[in-house]
């Protein structure tokens, strides 16, 4: 079984569509207004919480006992189809894409499937494998790939990673994947193929069955 795993977020759809500058502002309106942490601090709390944790929620439930649930539905509270469309082409380069496609997230399942609807994009992929999969343990940690692995009973070595995420592709080459980065970053060793959007992606993918 091949597998193709495809990130969320700027990967799925443009960054440019500025969607998750909307769960910006819901993430920092949550620690100030939620959980009572003065605004000043929100910024560098949330840095903090990225570099030691990989996600914002890792800190605030260790920190302030946040309970994720609550955390997911608040921050992604956003109106998604006021920034993303259909996408006919991406579409068509998924369905024409053989194998297994899912989608691997450190958002929620609600999110992506938001997302994936407003996309035209809900009947393409068998599965969404959200924050969840280990315990709320996101990306780049290797917990939840191997989580992702598990539930698809497959190997690293029998799947591609499409992802805007240096760090997170690193991960995947780690356990045996193929990777291929989305986007206008420098390329890394760990990184298999460059391309510009996931629509790029799956066509190249396509192109090698």
């Amino acid at each position: 079984m091949n597998v193709t795993i495809f990130d969320l977020d700027n990967t799925l759809y443009a960054p440019e569509r500025e969607l998750f500058s909307l769960i910006d502002v819901r993430i920092n309106s949550y620690m100030s207004e939620v959980v009572g942490i003065p605004l000043a601090q929100v910024d560098g709390l949330r840095r903090a919480y990225w570099k030691q944790y990989g996600v914002t929620l890792g800190g605030l439930m260790r920190h302030y006992q946040v309970d994720p649930e609550d955390y997911l539905e608040y921050v992604h509270d956003v109106d998604v189809q006021t920034r993303l469309l259909p996408d006919p082409g991406l579409r068509a380069a998924l369905r024409a894409l053989d194998g297994v496609k899912v989608v691997f997230t450190n958002g929620s399942r609600g999110h992506a499937e938001r997302v994936l609807a407003a996309l035209g994009l809900s009947d393409e992929f068998s599965a969404i494998f959200d924050v969840r999969v280990a315990n709320y343990l996101p990306k780049p940690y290797a917990d939840p790939y191997r989580a992702v692995l598990r539930h698809l009973d497959t190997e690293g070595e029998r799947c591609v990673m499409v992802e805007d995420s240096l760090p997170n592709l690193k991960t995947a080459k780690e356990l045996g994947m193929k990777t291929i980065l989305v986007g206008p970053r420098a390329v890394a060793p760990y990184v298999d193929v460059q391309v510009a959007c996931a629509e790029q992606a799956a066509a190249y993918l396509g192109s090698r069955q």
